[in-house]
């Protein structure tokens, strides 16, 4: 019997047998498309994002399928004016249509777990840089 916390919900057969529930109800829940609300991530990571005009540090986590431009939509919530600034990593311009890795911000967690090392200390930061470009939000 699987363990419900919850209640009984969707295609879950009630605790004991009983004659009135009935099997037959075809494609289960999980497979009815209907249902469907989101796409699983092949991985989630951590990233800091840094204003360097005020300083101020953000921590996102992001699906390693994201482009820097949703990222930046995400990101709006903390900076309205986050699209008057330029994006970089290691002193380069980042390519706001291309997700983290060809953008060259590679995923190390696996490496930090081969050396026992906590990778929430070495999240790779992504700086702002103020444009004077006099957009509003």
């Amino acid at each position: 019997m699987p363990y419900t916390p919850s209640g009984r919900f969707l295609h879950v057969p009630p605790p004991c047998p009983r004659t009135d529930w009935a099997t037959d109800y075809g494609r289960p829940w999980w497979k009815n498309e209907k249902y469907c609300i989101g796409l699983l991530s092949k991985k989630t990571r951590f990233i800091r994002i840094i204003n360097t005009l005020t300083s101020q540090e953000q921590q996102l986590e992001v699906c390693s399928e994201e482009s820097l431009q949703e990222i930046l939509q995400r990101y709006l919530m903390y900076n309205s004016h986050a699209g008057s600034y330029t994006w970089k990593y290691n002193g380069l311009n980042l390519d706001m249509t291309k997700v983290l890795e060809e953008n060259d911000i590679t995923d190390e967690d696996e490496r930090f777990y081969e050396l026992r090392m906590n990778d929430d200390q070495f999240l790779p930061a992504i700086h702002l840089h103020f444009n004077d470009d006099l957009t509003s939000a």
